[in-house]
């Protein structure tokens, strides 16, 4: 059996108040009883269990998710996903709530995150893209004593922070190998479509794309990437241009994470059942694609999965104990109009 306060308090020879008072780092202890109570600490394997301290404290856990101000179908999906969460951990002493700002704009973020107080937040997920500015933000809330979570977007160099999210390299390496298998030996090239390429995700997919189909399909030819910056009519510009230029395009790698605007785009121009259409993130617009086969795959993750485990890392931290890694991992999934259920 765990020893208890109470097998400590007597292994220390002190009441059970004292003990309290030493591992809360209370006042009014003298030098001898914290020593005492200390030295049995060593002496009988006592683990303090945070969580069953402020469980019986009745202190409750208060994350909050960072999100973009603006978005479009899997932005939705995602805010959906933490209200759910919000709700289901309502009753365990948890309370999320969500923040949507301007995070293509890397001063305006870095300053609200600067805002955030460390006696009214306990943890706090962030999606934003790449940034220096962002970055040295995150690593002073952690210096603050905020828990931080880089959410399905991470930040080079930030190893103090927690990573949810699939791994971005292995999702563009998967769409790489799809589209590759799909277009088969004849020679094309690949129009890449991004949102923006400041972002992390972004570019570690667009790496590993690049290296499964320059390893293994050299036939085949992936042009430079385009930044629709998620607007349509942007979007409708560059892609249209691109296609008008290019003629022998045989596949199209929409590598963020919504795929309404781009596919719209090509759909003004021709139908993108010429291509092979590979995609990210299952929302309404992709699901209705992939049934009729405006796209080929879909390559997700899940949203629920990537909320709930960002919530559990977040008070794992606060209880100072590890998260279970194989709980936390978020899977690549692939979906073909052939196994897409509800």
């Amino acid at each position: 059996m765990r020893p208890t306060a109470k097998d400590l308090a007597e292994a220390a020879g002190v009441s059970l108040a004292t003990v309290d008072r030493v591992l809360n780092d209370r006042p009014n202890v003298s030098e001898k009883a914290a020593r005492l109570v200390n030295e049995a600490i060593g002496r009988i394997g006592f683990v303090r269990n945070p969580a069953a301290v402020n469980l019986a404290r009745n202190r409750t856990y208060r994350f909050r998710f960072v999100l973009p101000l603006a978005g479009d179908q899997y932005l939705q999906e995602l805010l959906a996903q933490v209200a759910e969460a919000r709700e289901a951990l309502r009753g365990d002493l948890t309370d999320i709530d969500v923040a949507q700002v301007p995070v293509s704009d890397p001063h305006a973020l870095a300053k609200y995150l600067a805002s955030l107080d460390p006696e009214q937040i306990d943890g706090v997920a962030i999606m934003a893209p790449e940034s220096p500015q962002v970055r040295d933000a995150m690593a002073r809330l952690i210096e603050r004593g905020i828990k931080v979570v880089q959410f399905l977007s991470g930040q080079e160099k930030l190893p103090t922070a927690d990573f949810v999210g699939v791994n971005n390299f292995a999702a563009g390496a998967t769409a790489g190998k799809i589209v590759g298998r799909f277009l088969g030996q004849t020679p094309a090239k690949i129009m890449v479509v991004a949102e923006t390429m400041m972002a992390q995700d972004s570019i570690e997919r667009r790496l590993g794309f690049d290296k499964i189909i320059r390893g293994q399909f050299v036939h085949l030819s992936p042009l430079p990437s385009l930044e629709t910056y998620g607007d349509e009519r942007r979007a409708a510009q560059v892609i249209g241009r691109m296609l008008e230029h290019n003629p022998d395009i045989g596949g199209v790698y929409v590598l963020s994470s919504e795929a309404r605007i781009p596919i719209s785009a090509i759909e003004a121009v021709t139908d993108p059942r010429r291509f092979t259409v590979v995609v990210h993130e299952r929302t309404p617009f992709s699901e209705e694609a992939l049934c009729d086969e405006r796209i080929d795959a879909v390559i997700a993750q899940n949203p629920g999965h990537a909320v709930r485990s960002a919530a559990r890392i977040m008070r794992a931290r606060v209880e100072q104990r590890a998260p279970l890694a194989s709980q936390e991992t978020i899977r690549i999934e692939i979906l073909l109009k052939e196994n897409l259920t509800p």
